[in-house]
């Protein structure tokens, strides 16, 4: 019997898992149900613009679509055009894998001030996602930008900001968002974490990108880089020799010159965020400064200290959204799962199954296993008509459901440039589709 799998998303952890039933069963029948006309999710709207070599990922995501029994229902949203348990009633399984889009709040006075955003906001707004094209986060003259968080994203985000019309050449930045940065002219970015250098989340090839840049210098603020890592730390372990390299980098930081560089990057450590301050639009955020215990665990010292800023960015983390009928963990921000299954014939994989962690690659042995576990547990029912009844259900509502076919037509409107224009308007991809027709 043939199995029949619908996947929320149509991001990476959704093709692994499908190309993990795939290649053990290779009759399996799977359609994608994604929100918007273009597929491939993070990779397309999180990998930052700057960072093509990450996004020819999309060439083996391609050739995995042109498979028989594989299709995109495009431009279709799970919870409003149909349900969850609509698509558990005609396919064998249902798979969840539509990641994590809402930021993490720090719950601090001020949040709300015009200048705040979220890293989920704001990168989807420099990645040109449809649902952030009318953001407008820099203001016109900004001079100074702080980025609260110690991961990858965090780097990106400063990254994007010094970087200029040269560097970004040849990324798939938008016209309009490259605009926004020059007209702002941003010379100081602060990326601020609560505790120290040995605990940061940075990756060595991320962090290492801060000392290539043209215009902007790496300064280590409010800490001392020690000369070894402390005893607790396994070196002996990957996440040890990761860490290993991360101090290397940062002492390298500090053996650096200006060189006539016009822009920092303020790398400031044991600064723990406690409001934002301004009139109506944020101009400052007050920290309290820490200190770590032998463990490494950061404690407030009662010290407060302003660093101003005419842009913020919170990137502390991100949530899952809940769907109607799915059981979801509110504080935790994911779908309570046994090894990706949720109940029933429904599963859930990436960033929705284990939570905001882990990059592209880390998201292909996760989804493995929960399609190994599907094929494990699921039988195929022949009374389960699937793809052919969503097709008449959505029909009947007179969706506008988009293919593979027409996703290529969107791309190749994108890539009639040198580099790659984004279209950041559902409404000019469906137009795209129709001219193409």
């Amino acid at each position: 019997m043939t199995l029949k799998i619908a996947v929320i998303g149509a991001g990476p952890s959704g093709i692994y898992v499908a190309e993990g039933v795939k290649k053990k069963l290779p009759d399996t029948m799977v359609d994608f149900i994604e929100r918007l006309p273009t597929p491939f999710g993070l990779v397309r709207f999180g990998v930052a613009p700057d960072h093509q070599g990450t996004k020819k990922v999309i060439n083996q995501y391609e050739k995995f679509f042109d498979q028989e029994g594989i299709r995109l229902l495009g431009n279709v949203e799970v919870g409003k055009d149909i349900s969850v348990q609509v698509l558990q009633e005609h396919y064998d399984a249902v798979v969840i894998a539509n990641g994590a889009r809402e930021d993490k709040k720090l719950g601090i006075p001020g949040e709300d001030l015009d200048g705040v955003y979220g890293s989920a906001a704001f990168v989807s707004w420099y990645n040109s996602h449809p649902d952030y094209k009318d953001l407008s986060p820099i203001p016109e003259h900004a001079k100074s930008a702080i980025v609260i968080g110690n991961g990858n994203v965090a780097i990106d985000v400063a990254r994007i900001l010094v970087k200029s019309a040269e560097e970004m050449a040849d990324s798939d930045l938008a016209d309009h968002t490259r605009i926004a940065i020059d007209n702002a002219s941003i010379s100081d970015v602060v990326i601020a974490g609560r505790r120290g250098p040995v605990e940061a989340s940075f990756t060595p090839p991320e962090l290492r990108e801060l000392g290539k840049l043209e215009h902007a210098l790496p300064v280590i603020e409010g800490a001392v880089i020690p000369d070894e890592l402390p005893s607790h730390i396994d070196t002996s372990q990957p996440a040890g020799r990761i860490k290993g390299k991360v101090l290397d980098i940062f002492r390298s930081f500090t053996e650096m010159k200006r060189d006539g560089k016009d822009k920092t990057i303020h790398l400031q450590f044991l600064a723990s965020p406690t409001a934002f301050l301004g009139e109506g639009k944020v101009e400052a955020v007050q920290f309290e400064r820490m200190e770590l215990n032998e463990d490494g665990k950061p404690t407030g010292t009662g010290e407060l200290f302003d660093i101003p800023a005419d842009l913020v960015v919170s990137a502390i983390g991100y949530y899952s959204q809940p769907l109607e009928g799915v059981p979801f963990d509110e504080q935790l921000g994911r779908y309570p799962n046994e090894e990706g299954l949720i109940k029933d014939n429904l599963y859930v994989v990436g960033w929705g199954k284990r939570g905001p962690s882990g990059t592209i690659p880390t998201n292909r042995p996760c989804s493995f296993k929960t399609s190994q576990i599907i094929m494990d547990q699921v039988i195929a029912d022949p009374a389960k008509q699937g793809g052919a009844a969503i097709d008449k259900l959505l029909a009947d509502k007179g969706s506008k459901v988009t293919t593979f076919t027409d996703w290529k037509a969107i791309d190749a409107v994108e890539t009639k440039t040198e580099t790659r224009q984004k279209i950041a308007s559902v409404d000019e991809m469906l137009a795209a589709i129709e001219e193409a027709i």
